[in-house]
């Protein structure tokens, strides 16, 4: 998704957070898909300390037939909860527009994270958080769960990518 760089016309920040969540889930990504020309994903975690499900409306770019998210926390110095979440369960909940699936998250890394992340870099400023920051900010990879994918090959999932 390179068509859509967002650098210098100002937020639209009327729908965020768990109104967006509603929004979207109401409509099945009617409304809410698109947030300031980018295209966006729900991402449900399992709370690391509550164990309950955390839906997350978030920036997503799709590139070899890969669906990744940022983890940017706005260039924050700390990770975001959500990806916190996922050190604790990669095991998460994705819904694009009506398409809802289970995946195992994982950090890409190498040559895979580079690719990654230029992809994303084109379709939203990403490269703006990641100068205000000192930490490597993680690629995402949210792989489409197997039918029979197990706690263990989640973590290995998981593992793989750190």
């Amino acid at each position: 998704m390179t068509e859509n760089r967002q650098t210098t016309r100002k937020a639209d920040l009327t729908l965020i957070g768990q109104e967006h969540v509603r929004a979207y889930v109401e409509s099945n990504g009617e409304v809410g898909y698109l947030w300031n020309g980018v295209p966006t994903l729900l991402l449900t975690t399992t709370g690391r300390k509550s164990g309950e499900p955390r839906t997350t409306p978030m920036i997503f770019t799709k590139a070899d037939e890969k669906v990744f998210v940022i983890a940017s926390n706005g260039g924050a110095v700390t990770h975001p909860a959500w990806f916190l979440n996922l050190k604790a369960s990669p095991r998460v909940t994705v819904q694009i527009k009506a398409d809802r699936f289970d995946a195992i998250a994982r950090i890409a890394g190498g040559a895979e994270r580079e690719k990654l992340w230029a992809a994303a870099v084109a379709g939203w400023h990403f490269d703006a958080y990641a100068e205000r920051t000192e930490r490597e900010i993680p690629v995402v990879v949210l792989d489409r769960s197997p039918a029979q994918a197990g706690p263990a090959e989640a973590e290995k999932a998981w593992a793989m990518g750190e």
